[in-house]
């Protein structure tokens, strides 16, 4: 386990993160219980990184639980519905997390070296050469195929094998050698529905 260098102020940073993200005034059920959904987000993005890399630094800690923080605020429904615009949002939204994380960082009393570290990570730079992105973006890859990947497939009935063999591919490339391994592990559950064409969609990727 990594050693947290301030165990009171990761805690404080921690609580600012999700009390941001207990403000999301969409709700999510999940075990018999109703979440604010960023924050049900959170908690399994926190909970995954402890599956996955238990030994993760303080940044990909902190940076995994602060991945999605008060996504609802910057709406797809902002930008023009275009590729363009998908691109433009998501760009946005990088940048809105890292703000938004690092600001609550600060109030937590971190230095700006590990809130510029941590905003890095948040903000996907570096994907492939920076292993403490790397190691958040499988985290975000693991979570949305155990949690959300079947969900995403009922809203979007309309969708060819092709298109889905299309969509998992991209998210395995996105993944590392330690993510794809993790994945077919058993160590998820993978969606059941789901299984026979992410394991076509996977091999030889």
């Amino acid at each position: 386990m990594t050693t947290i260098s301030d165990p009171q102020r990761f805690a404080r940073a921690i609580a600012l993160f999700d009390a941001a993200n207990a403000e999301d005034p969409n709700q999510e059920s999940a075990d018999g219980k109703t979440w604010p959904k960023e924050l049900l987000y959170a908690m399994r993005m926190s909970e995954m990184q402890q599956r996955f890399a238990p030994d993760a630094s303080e940044a990909v800690r902190l940076a995994c639980r602060a991945q999605h923080i008060q996504r609802w605020k910057t709406p797809r429904s902002a930008y023009p519905m275009t590729p363009e615009g998908y691109q433009a949002w998501r760009t946005g939204l990088y940048k809105f997390h890292a703000d938004t994380a690092g600001s609550l960082m600060q109030q937590a009393g971190y230095d700006d070296e590990m809130i510029e570290r941590v905003k890095k990570v948040i903000g996907k730079r570096g994907l492939k050469v920076n292993p403490e992105t790397q190691l958040m973006e499988d985290v975000v890859d693991l979570v949305f195929i155990e949690h959300y990947m079947l969900g995403f497939a009922g809203q979007k009935p309309d969708y060819s094998e092709e298109k889905w063999l299309d969509i998992i591919r991209k998210t395995w490339k996105k993944m590392s050698e330690a993510g794809h391994a993790f994945a077919v592990s058993g160590k998820i559950k993978l969606p059941e529905a789901l299984v026979p064409l992410i394991l076509k969609a996977v091999q030889g990727a």
